[in-house]
């Protein structure tokens, strides 16, 4: 239900816009129907079938795809300074968020405007039926889904059974439509019609919109099942279904006006509108999931700031809760559903989003049959080349659509990428002033053992992001304190670039002096960082903490705009307010909160 749930319900919609978009406006003839159709057989055979299902499939970080996790591998195999993987990866995760905002509102508009077949009164209440289901699917997510996604697998397998059945039922109303599986018609269609021609593939990629899903959730349920489910149930699904469409619409044109729907009996449109909604909450609710685990996992790779994760699930390592992410989707979401008003409207500005972030996906497989599985580069260019300039293809036809609503997501991926670059490159700046101030850790307890200070009972932990200086916050401490604890940890918590880190593998421990330690734990970029926890797991290196006698201490830093700064006076603003809204370090990582001492500093940016 989760992978699957965006691609199956592109039916939908999907070969409606195509023909209507190619006939513009007016009756499609014959040639149309067979050009569009196959070209909507072939997006699913070549996009989704081999390129992401039998090949960028393979290109995971230790089994985990996506755009976040494909840079995180590049990174570590190309030494983690490639700016270049770095600006994709946050142009994939940018585009992605224009899916999850669009996603739901072409999805839930496109089911109950089925209501609008049943019978032509119903069509006053579709705009605001649509918008209550929508606030109360944002409305419950704070509750997590497990308690619902038990039911997402059967609801999505009756689904796609329901997709073949319609298919069938009028696949022999004009039996011919199987010859668009021959490519030279659509071939011949987009060579014949210039303009319209472009503006109809655009539309025809509303077939593949999901695909980037099959890729993205692998580390979920992993590459096996997905194949195997795609290969022998989901698209031979898809393709009866847009099989069936075609052949009705050949045989009664009027139907056009929703073949969808047109497909079933009367007696079945009431229940099929019903399972259509059901699917199109399933499909909502997999890329709003999907916009959490993103955003936790650029948090982890250091590309926004901290912001507050709830976990939903205490068996379920994925299923997490983002309240700020929630809300702004809820606000967008409704804001998109009022301006547009209708599926047809959304397709527009639906494709950029997805084409743009197929064409990042792309991109970074040439890297990783270059750099990770060593092809030459010759032979990666040639087995890239062919998918690359078919999603340019597709991107440049949904360009087309921009003026209509296509700059939607656009502006959304352009925001985020300025508020990504600009958190990169003011953290980074940050780091080189504290680093400049910084006491060398050794130097400082050299220091100690000529001039003991007075200590008292207990464990004192500074959490610092350079294990190699002096914490800020233990040498304010010591200032105007005078004291130190019987032991004292400098802590460093890192973020692998892998996805999930051993047990074994996530404490160091090092003894530097007497009641020194320094310790540093390791949590993999889709994993919530808890100290406490991991703090447990010291023992055995001869580290023994007691928690109710620990203070874990951080160090608070007030930004202001410096005089002279590396960026311009706007973005440094901007990178503060960043600062400003990031979420408590002792929440986000795990400490209770009665343990915590801050100490304050101002630090000019």
């Amino acid at each position: 239900g989760i992978v699957y749930g965006d691609i199956g319900t592109s039916p939908l919609y999907a070969l409606k816009e195509s023909l209507n978009a190619a006939a513009a406006g007016g009756t499609p003839t014959r040639e149309m129907v067979f050009g569009v159709v196959s070209l909507m057989l072939w997006a699913l055979i070549i996009v989704v079938t081999i390129k992401y299902v039998l090949l960028i499939m393979r290109a995971d970080n230790n089994g985990e795809g996506g755009t976040p996790a494909l840079m995180a591998l590049l990174q570590r195999v190309m030494g983690g300074h490639s700016a270049l993987i770095t600006l994709l990866g946050m142009a994939g995760a940018a585009l992605f968020y224009g899916d999850a905002m669009i996603t739901p509102a072409i999805s839930v508009l496109s089911a109950i405007e089925g209501l609008r077949v049943v019978t032509p009164a119903f069509d006053p209440f579709i705009l605001p039926l649509s918008l209550l289901i929508l606030v109360g699917l944002f409305a419950v997510q704070s509750r997590g889904t497990a308690a619902v996604a038990a039911w997402f697998g059967p609801i999505t397998s009756v689904w796609f059974a329901a997709l073949a059945a319609g298919g069938l039922l009028h696949l022999l109303d004009d039996a011919s439509i199987l010859a668009a599986f021959n490519p030279v018609h659509g071939l011949r269609f987009l060579l014949s019609h210039g303009h319209i021609g472009l503006l109809t593939l655009g539309a025809v990629f509303l077939t593949v919109t999901g695909a980037e899903a099959l890729y993205a959730d692998m580390g979920h349920f992993g590459r096996r099942p997905i194949q195997t489910a795609w290969l022998a149930f989901v698209l031979p699904s898809l393709v009866i279904n847009y099989l069936g469409q075609g052949a009705l619409v050949l045989a009664r044109p009027r139907t056009l006006e929703n073949p969808f729907f047109l497909l079933y009996p009367e007696w079945a449109l009431v229940p099929m509108i019903g399972l259509a909604t059901a699917a199109t909450i399933i499909a909502s609710q997999a890329v709003i999931t999907g916009a959490y685990s993103m955003t936790q996992q650029i948090i982890q790779l250091g590309m926004l700031p901290r912001m507050e994760i709830r976990r939903t699930s205490e068996t379920e390592k994925g299923q997490v809760y983002i309240p700020v992410v929630n809300w702004v989707l809820l606000v967008l979401v409704v804001f998109l559903v009022v301006v547009f008003k209708s599926s047809s409207a959304f397709a527009s500005a639906y494709g950029i989003a997805v084409t743009g972030t197929m064409v990042v996906t792309t991109t970074m497989a040439f890297f990783v049959l270059w750099k990770c599985w060593k092809w030459p580069p010759a032979l990666a260019t040639l087995v890239i080349v062919p998918f690359l300039a078919i999603d340019v293809t597709f991107l440049f036809a949904n360009m087309l659509k921009i003026v209509e609503g296509g700059w939607v997501p656009l502006a959304v991926a352009a925001t985020l990428m300025l508020a990504m670059r600009t958190w990169r490159r003011g953290t980074r700046i940050l780091a080189e002033k504290t680093r400049q101030e910084e006491v060398p850790l050794g130097e400082f307890i050299a220091m100690l053992a000529r001039s003991a200070p007075q200590r008292v009972k207990g464990t004192a932990v500074f959490l610092t992001g350079h294990p190699g200086s002096t914490p800020r916050a233990l040498l304010h401490n010591l200032k105007h304190n005078k004291v130190l604890h019987e032991q004292n940890v400098v802590l460093s918590v890192v973020t692998d670039d892998q996805p999930r880190v051993d047990d074994k593998d996530r404490v160091s421990v090092e003894r530097l002096a007497d009641g020194f330690w320094r310790m540093t734990l390791r949590f993999g970029f889709m994993e919530a960082p808890n100290v406490t926890n991991a703090l447990s797991r010291a023992r055995p290196h001869g580290l023994k903490i007691d928690l109710m006698q620990t203070s874990f201490f951080l160090a608070r830093r007030a930004l202001r705009v410096a005089p002279k700064s590396p960026m311009p006076r706007w973005q440094e603003r901007l990178f503060i307010g960043l600062a400003r809204s990031a979420n408590d370090a002792s929440q986000y990582f795990g400490i209770p909160a009665g343990r915590v001492i801050e100490v304050g500093a101002q630090v000019a940016v």
